[in-house]
């Protein structure tokens, strides 16, 4: 699938394959959210959608890369040093995309009206870094308002409220304001 910022400009590519025991996501990402940048990115699930792996590439900038036992611990594979401040997250939010923020709605499994409040891991945005490149936790909810078709994501950490709708796989088709899926290049 494809996505474009709100406003038509950037462009992501992402592909998901899923089997039994894994979830994986990997996109390339031209994105023009407060400046103009270029990502890679590949994220990991368990079975229960538990984020295991994240990479994250900034092209000319930083790269992340850490792992999480499906417990909620993680851990920086680059410098080989735990991350205590993201115990407890099971998800993560990379900033550059909203295809993480299917991975949230898949693990939740939220039935209809229901609301579930987060932790997830938030890699910022290449203008949102200052210090480590690290995913900093922050509060979010999730609330059903049509199952397998629209869920309600509300950034705590940010007052933002968006209604996605998803497709049959779950991946959100629009991320009002922010991001608009596209009919992929040939």
């Amino acid at each position: 699938m494809c996505w474009t910022d709100w406003d038509g400009n950037g462009l992501e590519r992402c592909f998901m394959s899923q089997d039994d025991n894994q979830l994986i996501l990997e996109g390339v990402v031209s994105g023009t959210r407060e400046g103009t940048y270029g990502a890679y990115y590949s994220v990991r699930t368990d079975a229960l959608f538990r984020t295991r792996e994240v990479l994250v590439k900034y092209i000319g900038g930083r790269t992340l890369h850490i792992a999480a036992n499906g417990d909620g611990n993680w851990h920086d594979i680059l410098s080989d040093q735990p991350i205590p401040s993201l115990d407890g997250c099971f998800d993560v939010d990379i900033g550059v995309t909203p295809a993480t923020n299917s991975l949230a709605i898949k693990r939740l499994g939220l039935a209809p009206q229901a609301s579930q409040h987060i932790v997830a891991a938030y890699v910022p945005l290449p203008s949102q870094i200052s210090g480590d490149f690290l995913p900093q936790p922050v509060q979010q909810r999730y609330s059903c308002l049509i199952e397998g078709k629209l869920y309600r994501y509300e950034g705590l950490f940010r007052g933002f409220c968006a209604e996605l709708a998803v497709d049959d796989a779950g991946l959100v088709i629009d991320y009002p304001d922010t991001f608009r899926r596209v009919v992929a290049p040939a």
